[in-house]
Parts: structure tokens; sequence; C-alpha cells
């Protein structure tokens, strides 16, 4: 039986709109409308605030956008900020540059359980790929079988299978902490768990482990990570890879906590 809860999809972006519009296209066309969509924007000139608008204008799910000034990258401040927006009880974190498949919602509804939350998964699209995924020459959503197998044949998907198949809710659960697989770009997890951890740290500076940071503070507070794969696969756009400068202090943030198992984050949606 399908569960009857609210859920809230947050889309973090900075200055990509051709992508922010790829992306909030395809979650016009999920098979589940019993959604809204929150646009936290780290930020965006006025280019990204005018595409946000054209696409509020034509929404068939209510849709905000909460902006904060481009002070550096600050995704796990801008993320809290969506959350604060957010009227649903279950919230997925979606990245701006990350294509959902029709059943995004419907899947991630499947999965959600308390006591958990989910970890996505993605497939990474060539820079040639995506380059025609923005020029509106191949929807990602509309492929046939042949199409996605010459595409993986030509190197432009890195993974396929994952676009066959999907798998039931069985065999999911981690119960015990792991860094393998954790993406912050397809996340998902219940609102009452993120006020208990008081959301993403936004201590954490630069790129890098804000994510790795949540799922752990979560296993710490008792909460179970799900493996998402084969269920909420996301078509993720190519872009240039973001610099990295304090990834290894970030990292080392995370490895502190996990001795001793913090559960709060030190400055998140509560001072």
């Amino acid at each position: 039986m399908e569960q009857v809860f609210t859920i809230s999809v947050i889309i973090s972006t900075y200055n990509r709109p051709d992508a922010l519009t790829a992306v909030v296209e395809a979650c016009f066309r999920q098979d589940d409308a019993s959604y809204e969509i929150i646009i936290a924007d780290d930020g965006s000139t006025h280019n990204t605030l005018a595409c946000v608008q054209a696409l509020r204008a034509r929404s068939p799910v209510p849709l905000r956008h909460v902006w904060q000034e481009d002070l550096g990258f600050r995704l796990a401040r801008v993320r809290n900020l969506g959350i604060q927006d957010a009227r649903g009880d279950y919230l997925i974190f979606l990245d701006g540059d990350c294509v959902p498949q029709p059943d995004f919602v419907s899947q991630h509804r499947k999965l959600a359980q308390h006591g958990h939350m989910v970890s996505g998964s993605r497939i990474l699209l060539s820079e040639q790929l995506t380059a025609r995924v923005l020029a509106g020459q191949v929807d990602v959503n509309r492929l046939t079988l042949a199409d996605k197998l010459r595409l993986r044949a030509g190197g432009h998907l890195n993974k396929i299978l994952q676009l066959l198949a999907r798998w039931p809710d069985v065999g999911r659960a981690r119960r015990q902490f792991s860094w393998r697989r954790i993406k912050g770009c397809n996340l998902a997890m219940w609102r009452a768990d993120l006020d208990r951890i008081n959301g993403f740290d936004e201590s954490f500076r630069g790129w890098g482990y804000e994510d790795s940071d949540i799922v752990l503070r979560l296993f710490n507070a008792g909460v179970m990570r799900k493996d998402g794969a084969f269920a909420t696969e996301v078509l993720h756009l190519w872009h240039p890879e973001s610099q990295r400068d304090q990834a290894s202090s970030n990292r080392e943030l995370v490895v502190r906590r996990i001795a001793d198992k913090t559960i709060r984050a030190a400055q998140g949606l509560q001072a």
C-alpha cells in the first residue's frame, strides 16, 4: 500500500539555469504528484531567478525559491534554508544538475521507512551527451533500450543496468556506517530526524563531506541507511570538477565524529 505523507524535493543550485531547467522539468513529469519543490539557491545571479520564475509559472506542484548571498560554497547552509521552508514530512535532496527519472519521487516514497534514510544513486553522463541534453536534442527519460545500449557502448553513460531494472525494498538497510555510495546529490530522510540532529552542519567550509557528515550523524542518532540503487537513480549532467581545497579537513572532521559519536550539527537549523 502506498504510504500517505507529504514530500518536499529540495533542489540545490548555483548559476546553472540550463541544468536546473532540465532537472525541474523532469520533476514536472513525475508519476507521483503529491510533493512540492523548493529550489535552494547558493547565491546565483538574476539569470537563475528568471529561470525559477518561468518554471514556477508552469509548475504543476507548489514551487518556491530560497536564496542566500554568494559568499562562497555554502551548500549546507542553503540546504538548511530549504529545510526551514519545507512543508513536507519527508525531504528528498536533489542537486540541480541531476535529472530524475519519472518514478523518482514514487520510488523514494516506496523506500521511505521510519528509522531509516535513503542514499540514492546516480548515473554519470558524458560531456557530449550533457551538451545534447541541455540543447534539447536528447530527452534522457525517453530513451529506448537501443538508445541506452548505444550510449553505454559509446561511453556516454557510465552504467546502464540501473536504467533497466528495479529492485524491491529487500536487503537495502545497512546496520553500520559506511563511506561507500553516499551521494549528496540524491538523499532522502524524515524531517523529524533532521530536526533531531540539527540539520546540515554549516561549519563545513568548501566542497566535500557535508553529505557524509549528515549520514554519520543520523546513524549516530539511530537512523539506519538504505541503499537506493536500482530504484532512485538520477542522471548526473557533466560539469568540471569542483575545487576541493578543504576536502581533506572536512573528511577529518567526519572521522572525529565517528569516534565521538556526534549527533547534532555544531551550526545547523538552530543556533
